[in-house]
């Protein structure tokens, strides 16, 4: 790997990490659903116009902005508004055992002992972390693990649509993610656009921070190591996004950095590379 892609690789793993401060500091202000419209349509406005999906890809996109926009990033910030920053950048993480669980179901794909012991470890460290009495509500922690299971979903979809460009991909699962959005920010929240009018600046310079860096700038980095490295050179970094989401959330917010935190968070964090490991020693096997 060279120095400039070392530089790329830990600057998106940086930008993820920080966004969980980002999206908490602006769901204390702006209900999360409305924050997550904001969000999408912002993404889209910037991408649509210049990155235009096949007609054969439309329907998977589709079905990506319910998975992906509504489940994962709409239960995510919804989360964040009942619970610490640092709590949900560790339970997050449980995409990646829901993604091998998944990939068993509908492709076949054989888990073996390792991977087993892996998702045992994650899940016994997020039950730790839920268990936090301070470390979120019942319905924020439900909603993050919802959330994480409706990333691992958004994997299976991702594989089923035909090669399309990232940008393309974000920009569009952003636009169509906004009107069941707003839906749902109708029925279930009030007083948003009071709440917009009023944020102050830290708000609105975390969500130029969400939409820029973390949804346009990070992902279009990370596609281009990804197409251009080897994926064993470049996924173990992202296990540096919640240590960095942990250590910026007790730092920037304040949050406190308890037992259930170090040890679940550890375990937890120590399944998921215990699996992707695993998963790049058996991928790298096929071939």
């Amino acid at each position: 790997m060279r120095p400039i892609d070392l530089l790329q690789v830990l600057a998106v793993v940086l930008i993820w990490g920080l966004n969980f401060v980002a999206i908490k500091t602006a769901v204390t202000e702006i209900p999360p659903l409305a924050l997550t419209v904001l969000r999408f349509l912002l993404v889209g406005i910037i991408l649509t116009p210049f990155f235009r999906p096949e007609k054969t890809q439309f329907k998977q996109l589709l079905l990506l902005s319910g998975t992906m926009g509504v489940g994962h990033f709409g239960l995510l910030f919804m989360g964040l508004r009942g619970a610490d920053a640092a709590t949900a950048a560790l339970l997050i993480q449980l995409g990646v055992p829901f993604s091998s669980i998944l990939a068993a179901f509908f492709f076949g794909d054989r888990l073996g002992w390792i991977r087993a012991a892996g998702m045992g470890m994650a899940f016994a460290g997020a039950g730790l972390l839920a268990g936090e009495p301070e470390g979120g509500t019942p319905v924020a922690i439900a909603a993050l693990l919802v959330s994480a299971m409706c990333w691992a979903g958004s994997n299976i979809l991702i594989k089923r649509i035909p090669q399309v460009h990232p940008l393309t991909l974000i920009g569009w699962l952003s636009l169509l993610a906004v009107p069941p959005l707003i839906l749902m920010s109708l029925l279930v929240e009030t007083d948003q656009l009071i709440a917009i009018r009023s944020a102050d600046w830290k708000t609105w310079t975390a969500l130029v921070y969400i939409v820029l860096a973390s949804s346009i700038v990070a992902y279009y980095l990370w596609y281009r190591l990804i197409g251009r490295l080897q994926v064993n050179q470049v996924v173990p970094f992202t296990l540096l996004a919640p240590v960095i989401g942990v250590a910026a959330g007790v730092w920037i917010l304040g949050e406190d950095f308890t037992q259930y935190k170090a040890v679940g968070g550890g375990l937890t964090v120590a399944g998921v590379a215990v699996i992707q490991f695993r998963q790049m020693r058996v991928t790298q096997s096929k071939y």
